[in-house]
């Protein structure tokens, strides 16, 4: 069982957003993991093969337990019965006590249907009609204590701030290790917004100031509630 998972549409999702969060979870004893949805075959830079060993590199920065791909398609996967059960298949493997996931609304699309398919694979997943499978054998139903939306590229208001001020080196740390993504002045890939070499002190850190001014301390992170059995200090 993981104390906390964070569902991301592409890698690197979960690292930008909640990283600082996982390795404080995992920092305190806590088994946390990260599912990506998809392999961000279609970004500018970088191939699927790169971005899964980047990927892999950023779980061990952040103790993870676990890391898996379930590579639906970029940028046109759908909410859909198909997608809705693998993720439910996840969800009762794992059994999260925690769940994260993309914002509700966000500047790629992807974002917000990410949220909206983990989010309703959260509650499905309690429905014990609901049949499913793990290697032959069928599985339990389970619904996770808490669904949280973290906050990406769009300014949303949060529901709560978690202090990440201890942990946000590591958490740039786990972002660096996706190095086709980022700023590489080696790179002789087309630039991205997020490729540029201010991105990282203008979107990251200013970010993780915004939110930690919130709650008095130097760095955060925010998250919007989903649907929570518990209170939101579950996470704080």
């Amino acid at each position: 069982m993981l104390y906390l998972l964070a569902f991301g549409a592409h890698p690197d999702d979960v690292e930008l957003s909640c990283g600082g969060v996982l390795y404080k979870h995992a920092l305190s004893g806590k088994k946390t993991g990260i599912i990506d949805l998809t392999l961000g075959e279609l970004g500018t830079r970088g191939t699927p093969q790169i971005r899964l060993k980047e990927a892999a590199a950023a779980k061990k920065v952040l103790k993870c337990v676990v890391r898996e791909n379930l590579k639906m398609e970029d940028g046109f996967f759908e909410h859909n019965r198909k997608n809705i059960l693998t993720i439910i298949e996840k969800i009762r493997q794992y059994k999260p006590h925690i769940v994260l996931c993309n914002a509700p609304h966000d500047r790629h699309p992807d974002h917000g249907r990410a949220a909206w398919l983990v989010n309703d694979a959260c509650f499905l997943s309690g429905l014990a009609k609901i049949k499913t499978k793990l290697n032959g054998k069928a599985q339990e139903h389970f619904r996770p204590a808490a669904v949280y939306h973290y906050i990406q590229f769009k300014h949303i208001k949060p529901d709560f701030v978690v202090d990440i001020s201890a942990e946000f080196d590591t958490k740039m740390e786990s972002i660096r290790c996706h190095v086709s993504q980022f700023h590489n002045p080696k790179s002789k890939e087309k630039e991205t917004f997020i490729s540029k070499p201010d991105f990282m002190e203008t979107y990251v850190l200013k970010r993780a100031q915004e939110m930690g001014k919130i709650i008095g301390t130097k760095k955060g992170e925010g998250f919007i509630e989903a649907h929570a059995n518990e209170a939101a200090n579950v996470l704080l």
